[in-house]
């Protein structure tokens, strides 16, 4: 007989991040609500490629499994972790999101009718594709929101194939933005945007009692604010690079703000989200979340609170999580660029 319930036995969790910028691995450990940072490392994809990296299309960004697999060796034996159970995330660019409507039914109908239904909103055929669905509300005239999304096989594959490959027991595969909400938005009463900022687009949603309400990529990220630096002030790209990360959106040519006008596309689907999720009557946004590499950037905050009226914060997945006080430097640095990961090492818990 045992003396110990299955919350307090000490559990620990990966959790697998393979950014288009870089590769990172979390490892959490923990017992009852008590959770622990353990172990982290990455390495950056630029290392891993023979051309420079910002010439590579969003498209071509894949790696061989074999690579990514020997990356992921290789921060193991770096750092010491001997965990095996992970949790991958997918990249929002290989992610199709969409919401809709279906009218009353029985609940036991609802699984085949969104199957029907989504013929006409995934843009591949549904047998190329792995779908998952939930429920977001029944409307007061029972009718039912649903949040479909969808994932190609051959994406689900290749994660499989690294797992394979690097000795990893794969617990689940979950896309980007269901990451950060558990790392960060988990127990967030009103309604957030979240704006995800990688290296090669960036993902706006909004976020409402821990599911996503909406959700739309462009393809606008980090490396696009870099080369403009590089253009605009004829600087190689490393130096365009350190330029970005000191200055900020303060970055100017001149008197004119270099950076502004990349910054005020993003705005733009940040506005689009806000006005869509609003005319929905289905809450009122509080604040914009910001997480990425990119959330970082001097002053991008402050930007967007001032054009949009609304609290603006970087993401902090490690609020819960304890960790070394000497630490506190360090993980204040990765926090927006960690916090996929993190809330994928979560996932085991659940």
């Amino acid at each position: 007989m045992s003396w110990f319930s299955i919350d307090v036995v000490p559990k620990t969790f990966l959790g697998v991040d393979v950014g288009s910028s870089a590769l990172r691995v979390v490892e959490i450990g923990g017992w009852g609500d008590r959770r622990t940072l353990k172990n982290y490392g990455e390495i950056r994809m630029r290392t891993m490629y023979k051309e420079p990296f910002r010439s590579f299309e969003k498209s071509a960004l894949l790696l061989s499994t074999q690579d990514i697999a020997r990356a992921l060796r290789g921060i193991f034996e770096e750092v010491h972790i001997t965990e095996k159970k992970a949790t991958f995330s997918i990249s929002d660019f290989s992610t199709f999101f969409t919401t809709f409507q279906l009218p009353p039914m029985k609940d036991a109908e609802l699984g085949e009718a969104v199957r029907f239904e989504a013929r006409r909103h995934v843009p591949l055929p549904l047998a190329e594709v792995v779908l998952d669905w939930q429920l977001l509300e029944k409307t007061k005239d029972k009718h039912s929101r649903i949040l479909l999304v969808a994932v190609p096989k051959e994406v689900v594959n290749y994660y499989e194939e690294i797992a394979r490959l690097a000795g990893l027991k794969l617990i689940a595969l979950e896309a980007e933005i269901f990451g950060n909400i558990r790392s960060y938005l988990a127990e967030e009463k009103d309604p957030a945007v979240l704006v995800d900022m990688g290296s090669h687009t960036t993902t706006v949603s909004v976020v409402a009692n821990s599911t996503v309400r909406l959700s739309q990529t462009t393809n606008m990220g980090g490396n696009n604010l870099t080369d403009r630096v590089a253009k605009s002030l004829s600087i190689d790209y490393e130096q365009a690079e350190k330029e970005k990360i000191q200055k900020g959106i303060h970055l100017a040519q001149g008197n004119v703000r270099i950076l502004v006008p990349i910054i005020d596309v993003i705005g733009t689907e940040i506005r689009k989200a806000l006005e869509v999720f609003e005319r929905q009557r289905a809450g009122t946004v509080r604040k914009i979340v910001l997480s990425g590499g990119s959330a970082k950037l001097p002053g991008l905050a402050e930007y967007f609170e001032k054009q949009f009226g609304r609290r603006t914060e970087i993401i902090n997945p490690f609020r819960n999580i304890l960790y070394p006080p000497l630490l506190e430097a360090v993980i204040k640095d990765m926090r927006p660029s960690y916090s996929v990961a993190v809330g994928m090492a979560l996932r085991g818990f659940e």
